[in-house]
């Protein structure tokens, strides 16, 4: 049966992709690195494919490895709620409106920057300068977009610089004893061994469950937000009290990690430099803005910059919300303003992306997209 070699070749795969993360991975947290798992598996797998070639079809992360880990992820994030969160969301709108008016600049200002400097056409500027819903974006785009591969470049770029200047960022503004602080709590979670079987039971009905409801209610993001609602709701009626599990956290490190490594790894470099190119300046306007936005939020009210930064850059739900677990953030902060921002995203990409014209005439692969779209004439 076909499906039975492509789980071999899947596993085959994640085999070598997680031996080389994880090796690279406990080096990073013995040296005292921040966020050594997800820092070391990227670099280890990305550098280890890059310069050895012939290792590179035997890279990967499999898509349907990452459900059991989203799902888990979601269980977690669900769990960093309670009933005095309740109290606390009520301050949380002033962080929320400048996350939101943020986003909408930021569209714009990448929108103008792709149509009008770079010459791109207007849908696929579009799907490109969108700051999150990475996945979405991706799947409308293989439907709406010629050069899907593009909108996959731009967000690719766009979550491997988050990963790599956050935890940086944390070094820098809190210094080495944050680091070593972060890692230990990381050594301290309870191991999945320590749990009570009805602990462990309770996580897998949460997160089975959680996926159904979604499923049957056609929500966005099943696998993240019905486990994730499910989740929180257990514990704000105080029916759960779920603890983060060590092996599973690493596990979610490696496994995000090794996947972006693995595919920077395969990344024609000299074909798409004009892409990358193009990625890395939108990126780091895009990062730039939610950094003035979380800067003067944090001078203004009684915020923590990095809590903010976290809750305001478009790393991606899943991805963010994992750094915050890794070094110790209020997750509860971060998931909810991810979690509001994700749904207004989704629906754009779903009614203005169809109403936006497309030329299907992509920028020149060799040396960037320097072209505009030549005017339409009556001859024409």
């Amino acid at each position: 049966m076909p499906s039975i070699y492509v789980f071999r070749d899947d596993v085959v795969k994640m085999g070598a992709t997680f031996a080389l993360a994880l090796s690279t991975g406990w080096l990073f947290f013995q040296a005292g690195m921040p966020a050594p798992y997800l820092m070391g598996s990227l670099f280890g797998v990305w550098f280890g494919g890059a310069l050895l070639r012939p290792i590179q079809p035997y890279l990967g992360v499999a898509r349907w490895f990452h459900i059991p880990v989203i799902l888990g992820l979601a269980v977690m994030i669900g769990a960093a709620f309670d009933q005095q969160m309740l109290v606390q969301i009520t301050i949380w709108w002033k962080s929320l409106c400048v996350m939101m008016i943020t986003t909408f600049i930021v569209c714009m200002t990448g929108y103008q920057l792709l149509t009008r400097w770079r010459g791109y056409d207007k849908r696929l500027a579009f799907f490109c300068s969108l700051p999150g819903g990475q996945a979405e974006a991706m799947i409308l785009a293989r439907q709406m977009v010629e050069k899907d591969y593009v909108v996959a470049l731009f967000h690719l770029v766009r979550v491997t610089v988050v990963f790599l200047s956050t935890p940086l960022l944390l070094a820098f503004i809190q210094g080495g004893d944050a680091v070593a602080a972060s890692n230990r709590t990381l050594a301290s979670m309870p191991s999945i061994f320590d749990l009570p079987l009805y602990a462990l039971g309770l996580f897998i009905f949460i997160a089975v469950l959680g996926l159904g409801l979604a499923l049957i209610l056609r929500l966005p993001l099943p696998y993240l937000l019905g486990p994730m609602c499910l989740s929180i709701l257990f514990h704000l009626m105080g029916w759960a009290d779920l603890p983060r599990i060590n092996e599973f956290v690493i596990l979610a490190q490696l496994a995000i990690g090794g996947a972006i490594g693995a595919r920077l790894a395969k990344v024609p470099f000299q074909e798409v430099f004009g892409y990358l190119k193009d990625a890395f300046i939108t990126t780091v306007l895009i990062l730039s803005l939610f950094f003035i936005a979380a800067i003067i939020m944090a001078m203004t009210e009684a915020f923590n910059f990095l809590e903010l930064w976290l809750a305001f850059v478009p790393g991606g739900l899943y991805e963010v919300t994992l750094l915050a677990l890794i070094f110790g953030f209020d997750v509860a902060f971060v998931a909810f303003h991810h979690t509001v921002r994700i749904i207004p995203l989704i629906f754009a990409m779903s009614f203005i992306g169809k109403r936006l014209p497309d030329t299907k005439e992509g920028p020149d692969t060799k040396e960037g997209p320097d072209t505009k779209e030549e005017p339409v004439t009556k001859e024409t």
